[in-house]
């Protein structure tokens, strides 16, 4: 009977240490929506775990307008709003909608694939455009003699850029490894 007791708290040790690494997890690298996130992944042929690390870099998954202005979880700016919706036949797009989990994560999808197809496929380049607009990288590139010299940490001049990249990319490879059944990965 001891050896059962001893059995039984045991389990409810292990099975309660489980939930408390769960939600540990959660806080540290929360994950929502990732059905969208899947959804979008595959419709426009990128990496879930990279959707998920900006979503995360832009707004800890937390529904929110930044002081800028920025909107929703990958806080996308009213005006990229527009220009997504007017190339992408969103004609019944208001900006109220970017508050919707579905599309604010289709439109920041739509514009991550926009911005690696601008930038050759190149992952820094576009996540560096998300976060700073494309005119400053364009201009960070000329700079560095062109995208094979182009190095983020080197030439990127704003300090919240290059954390944004890094951070971008080290949550990345955080997603593929604790979400990667949920990113379908």
């Amino acid at each position: 009977m001891v050896l059962l007791l001893v059995l039984a708290g045991a389990l409810a040790l292990l099975t309660e240490g489980l939930r408390v690494d769960r939600a540990v997890q959660e806080i540290a690298l929360p994950l929502r929506h990732d059905d969208v996130i899947r959804q979008q992944a595959e419709d426009k042929d990128l990496d879930a775990a990279l959707i998920a690390a900006m979503i995360y870099q832009e707004s800890r998954f937390r529904e929110q307008t930044s002081p800028a202005g920025a909107e929703g979880l990958m806080q996308i700016m009213p005006d990229t709003a527009l220009y997504i919706a007017r190339r992408s036949g969103g004609t019944r797009f208001e900006l109220e909608d970017l508050g919707d989990p579905q599309i604010n994560i289709a439109y920041g999808s739509w514009y991550l694939r926009y911005l690696l197809d601008r930038y050759d496929g190149d992952e820094v380049l576009a996540v560096a455009a998300y976060n700073a607009g494309m005119t400053n990288v364009d201009v960070w590139v000329a700079r560095a003699g062109g995208p094979d010299a182009f190095r983020a940490a080197r030439d990127v001049p704003f300090g919240e850029t290059r954390a944004y990249v890094a951070g971008v990319l080290e949550r990345r490879e955080d997603y593929r490894r604790r979400y990667s059944s949920e990113l379908a990965l």
